[in-house]
């Protein structure tokens, strides 16, 4: 049975799979919450210095009319409406609901516009043998807004629709059951691990396929309408314009579109079209799309195509503020058959310009198809001649995974579906400048994969945000791990290298400059500013002496390693290894082998207050010495290896006497009351090492075992009837940590890599019920599919949409692999 639905040729298949995240367009979610969260009055006390700059921030922010990197004050309340975005990586992305609406626009680099466009739309005609329309409407729930487009048939019955979200596909299924016909939409975004040239496509194609059913003969005609902007009247600059475009070569001929816009002195173009071949019939009209929608229905009824009724000779080069196209296709259905209808929608903004700097940016596609603005035809015969290879590639990809009969239902959904904010991570990959090409040794993976950001969140608008990308990587690494790399040796760049501005730190209200020599960034800068360039863009604490980051550099080393086998890699990272290691010494201020944390929020967990030795920063130590141990003696690094064994023996005896308590590692050695917390993340460290491969006892397996048995407990099945995955911190009692507002948050991404930890140590049952509650909760009962949010409480609300860190469900795919190595 999977054989018929998962096919193993490039031979196209409209059957909808069996694994996916499945829902009726119908389907009402049953706990909708908001990102609005009033902390405890304890937690404000703690926060009010912050707070108070903050708020100076926000204000400095509103004079010089720019946007703040976080927004706490009015965070992006979800819609609870999105399903499989299009786009491939780096060129932009445009959401769709699963209603079927266009609507959320990545389409700035790094900025999101979440609007439902009226005009963005699929509608479908049917008409009888006669030729007379008895069947028309827009193939979305959406209902008319009464002053745009108010004469299109609007309203789909949303009982007669389902949605299927298998990320980088999508299939909407539509039935008419009036005339017995059925419509299925294959939504095909060229996302597909190691293809780096059709991964950047920015763009995707709409694969429909029509059944009829019946015993009469239909002529069935789909339109795809597409409107000029992004959602946002400001951005309307009176440039835009419409104009066809026809390419035909070798063998294939498309035809559609070409919607010409320029947001913030960037050239855009949408490029909207379809593959035209034997037996059909394609038309194109441009329309206004603050109009009734008299233009396009009144050619539909009357002819079922599309047909200029106005006779006006310029219709196809229409100029205005907003402008719009709709093109389509018309085939005749005989009885008891079915026929395919071939669109594409892609995103031609082939340079790019940050608002603080001054350089000029080449998106990554253009190395394939050229940057003067004019690569549109190109983009759509391309994909219309590769769509069935793009399908072979990610099917051979996805099959192991999906045909695993031992694997469960929703973590074949979850494991492809978190990959869509590889792409809709507010993500931009660039192609190198050529000064900086003048400098690349030839193992530098830039030279010919150039740069590549994302963001922390949608939201939280850094790029490659490093503490975070720590678990998200796995992604990277394991489906584009040339990507991990060009990552990794962006950060290197930097770690030697102060940047000599000041600045106020928010939490502290001290000076300091913005980056400091030997220490890893935060992040490689905001969308807003000059990314690449001004990193840290990240000014609430002074990065420079968090206890993780130079950590995390290191582990990832070693990691990129173990997946690349690449020693020249290696020894390009080396000098930074021996750098920010030695930096991370001065952090031992007792000399017992232990990093101490300073009594601050100096980690990933930002406002949790870490004193002394911690069990999440020693655990990274631990494992960074070992891994330095291990490079070391891979480049034949002797002093360095004995040294950094020396301070491992040392570092494991002062971690295990000071922090374990029989049942698991302490929070922290502070003594304080919540230094008893029971952290879902106390063994960060060991994750890490499990995820590479390594067999060799760091962490004493009895004591990762009890600790990973006393957090399945109490954090997973101690929370929330074990529903919604791990809370960060619970108290021994059995009450949820409440020192700080963070510990009290599941975060989506921490979830993912304990499960991954557990599956490692054996405990598969575990670890997949512990990943499962964040799946569901997120998918299933809040709604916030492909955007699945940093944070979670016990109710009512959620931090963060569409964040970076849930990418660590690759980590269990790791966890997983290892297993069968060592069977």
């Amino acid at each position: 049975m999977l054989g018929r639905l998962f096919i193993r040729a490039p031979v196209m298949s409209h059957d909808v799979p069996r694994y996916g995240w499945k829902v009726d367009f119908d389907h009402k979610f049953p706990d909708l919450r908001t990102p609005t969260y009033v902390p405890r009055f304890k937690q404000i006390l703690q926060l009010l210095p912050l707070i108070f700059r903050y708020i100076f921030y926000m204000l400095y922010c509103f004079i010089k009319g720019q946007k703040p990197i976080m927004d706490f004050f009015f965070p992006i309340k979800s819609k609870h409406m999105y399903g499989v975005p299009v786009g491939g990586i780096g060129g932009g992305t445009i959401g769709r609901g699963f209603k079927g609406e266009f609507c959320r626009y990545q389409v700035i680099p790094g900025m999101y516009e979440y609007e439902t466009i009226q005009a963005n739309q699929f509608i479908v005609n049917i008409q009888d043998i006669n030729n007379t329309t008895v069947y028309n409407n827009v193939l979305s729930c959406l209902k008319c807004n009464n002053k745009t487009l108010y004469n299109w048939k609007w309203d789909f019955p949303a009982n007669q629709a389902k949605y299927t979200g298998l990320y980088p596909r999508s299939w909407s299924e539509y039935f008419i059951p009036e005339h017995d016909i059925k419509l299925i939409c294959k939504q095909i975004s060229p996302v597909i691990p190691n293809n780096y040239k059709d991964s950047s496509i920015p763009g995707g194609v709409f694969i429909w396929t029509v059944e009829n059913n019946s015993d009469q003969q239909y002529f069935v005609s789909l339109i795809f309408t597409f409107a000029s902007g992004i959602g946002v009247p400001t951005y309307s600059t009176g440039l835009a314009s419409c104009q066809p475009f026809n390419l035909n070569e070798e063998g294939t001929e498309v035809a559609g579109s070409l919607i010409h816009n320029c947001y913030k002195n960037m050239n855009c173009t949408y490029v909207v079209g379809g593959l035209i071949k034997e037996g059909v019939t394609f038309s194109q009209l441009n329309f206004d799309p603050n109009s009734n929608g008299m233009t396009i229905s009144k050619s539909l009824k009357l002819f079922g195509e599309l047909r200029d009724t106005q006779l006006d000779n310029n219709n196809l080069y229409m100029r205005n503020k907003e402008v719009a196209s709709a093109i389509c296709i018309k085939q005749c259905l005989s009885p008891n058959s079915s026929k395919s209808y071939e669109f594409g929608l892609f995103i031609d903004m082939p340079k790019i310009k940050f608002p603080k700097s001054n350089i000029e940016y080449l998106r990554y596609y253009t190395k394939f198809f050229g940057n003067n603005g004019k690569a549109g035809p190109k983009l759509m015969h391309y994909s219309m001649k590769n769509y069935k290879n793009w399908e072979y590639e990610i099917e051979n990809w996805q099959n192991p995974i999906l045909n695993d009969l031992l694997l469960p239902d929703w973590y074949k959904s979850a494991i492809f579906n978190e990959v869509y904010f590889i792409a809709d991570g507010g993500t931009v990959w660039l192609l190198p400048l050529k000064e900086d090409c003048n400098r690349f040794n030839s193992t530098d993976p830039r030279y010919e994969y150039g740069y590549f950001g994302y963001l922390e969140g949608h939201e939280y608008r850094m790029y490659n945000t490093y503490d975070v990308h720590f678990y998200a990587s796995f992604t990277l690494a394991k489906l584009w791990p040339k990507l991990q790399a060009c990552i990794q040796y962006q950060f290197r760049d930097t770690i030697d290298n102060s940047l000599n501005i000041i600045r106020k730190h928010l939490a502290c209200g001290k000076k300091g400059l913005r980056k400091y020599k030997y220490s890893v960034p935060h992040d490689l800068g905001d969308p807003e500013e000059d990314p690449f360039n001004l990193v840290n863009a990240y000014l609430v604490h002074d990065v420079s002496e968090w206890r993780d980051l130079n950590l995390k550099f290191v582990l990832q080393c070693y990691r990129d390693y173990t997946e690349f086998g690449d020693t020249k890699y290696l020894v390009d990272m080396f000098p930074q290894i021996k750098n920010v290691m030695k930096k991370a010494l001065t952090w031992d201020t007792d000399g017992d082998g232990m990093i101490e944390n300073s009594g601050t929020a100096d980690q990933t967990f930002d406002t949790w207050i870490m004193t002394g030795v911690s069990a999440y920063c020693g655990s990274l130590w631990l494992a960074a010495l070992y891994c330095t141990v291990q490079i070391a003696n891979i480049l034949k690094q002797e002093d360095i290896s004995e040294k950094y064994l020396t301070i491992l023996n040392k570092a494991k005896e002062s971690y295990n006497a000071i922090l374990w308590n029989g049942e698991y590692y302490d929070f922290d050695s502070s003594g304080q009351y919540h230094s008893k917390s029971i952290m879902a993340d106390q063994l960060c460290g060991e994750w890490y090492l499990k995820c590479c491969g390594v067999k060799e006892e760091v962490f004493p397996i009895d004591r990762v075992r009890k600790s990973l048995s006393t957090i399945y407990k109490m954090n997973v099945q101690g929370f929330n009837g074990g529903t919604m995955g791990a809370v960060n911190g619970m108290m021994p009692d059995g009450n949820s940590d409440t020192f700080s507002v963070q510990s009290e948050e599941v975060w989506t991404g921490v979830t993912y890599a304990l499960a991954s930890l557990m599956v490692s140590y054996g405990l598969r049952e575990e670890g997949f019920n512990t990943a499962k509650g964040v799946y569901n909760t997120v998918y299933n009962n809040i709604g916030m599919a492909y955007e699945t949010p940093e944070a979670i409480y016990s109710k009512n609300a959620y931090r963060s949409v569409g964040y970076m860190r849930p990418l660590s469900i690759w980590s269990i795919q790791y966890a997983l692999n290892n297993i069968k190595k060592n069977l």
